[in-house]
């Protein structure tokens, strides 16, 4: 299913002063609205994105809820995992096993938890990251873990950038 914006039909300019929640709620992918737009929306990711192929782009949160924070997004519009197609899942799962060795390697967390909420009426496919570190308690409360701002650390990043590239390498 790809999911194409029809900017024509749109005030694209007015569409570009709402938040992400907004936007789901008038039915606009936000994630396909800033590709669209040309990164509009969130911005320039260069200092979060650690890899990106045809199918799946992979990126630390914004507000992580937990230093190492990642998704996996689709990059073809699907709304959950139930409308991907099994070669996308079966990718996305992989990439995400060799990103929690790298995030657990890189960061000295002691848990990585996978999860992914299709919650909304335009929701894009992706699942996120989230490490727990010794000091946090088991459970589920990791999951909702207040945010916090994205601190870029060169030395981590290009250390999860070339580990994850190489991982990437043997996949092909």
């Amino acid at each position: 299913m790809e999911y194409n914006l029809n900017l024509n039909e749109l005030d694209v300019e007015k569409l570009k002063k709402l938040s992400p929640g907004e936007l789901t709620d008038l039915g606009i992918c936000p994630t396909c609205f800033d590709r669209a737009t040309n990164k509009s929306l969130y911005g320039d990711d260069s200092q979060l994105k650690t890899y990106e192929d045809d199918d799946i782009e992979c990126l630390f949160v914004p507000n992580p809820r937990a230093k190492g924070h990642m998704m996996i997004s689709t990059k073809t519009h699907y709304h959950d995992m139930a409308e991907a197609p099994d070669y996308i899942n079966e990718k996305i799962v992989r990439f995400a096993k060799a990103y929690m060795n790298i995030i657990k390697q890189v960061y000295g967390c002691v848990r990585v938890y996978l999860c992914t909420m299709a919650d909304g009426p335009m929701n894009h496919y992706h699942v996120q990251l989230i490490p727990r570190y010794d000091h946090e308690e088991r459970g589920s409360k990791n999951f909702v873990k207040p945010r916090q701002k994205y601190v870029y650390q060169e030395e981590s990043f290009n250390q999860v950038c070339k580990l994850i590239n190489e991982y990437a390498k043997k996949q092909i």
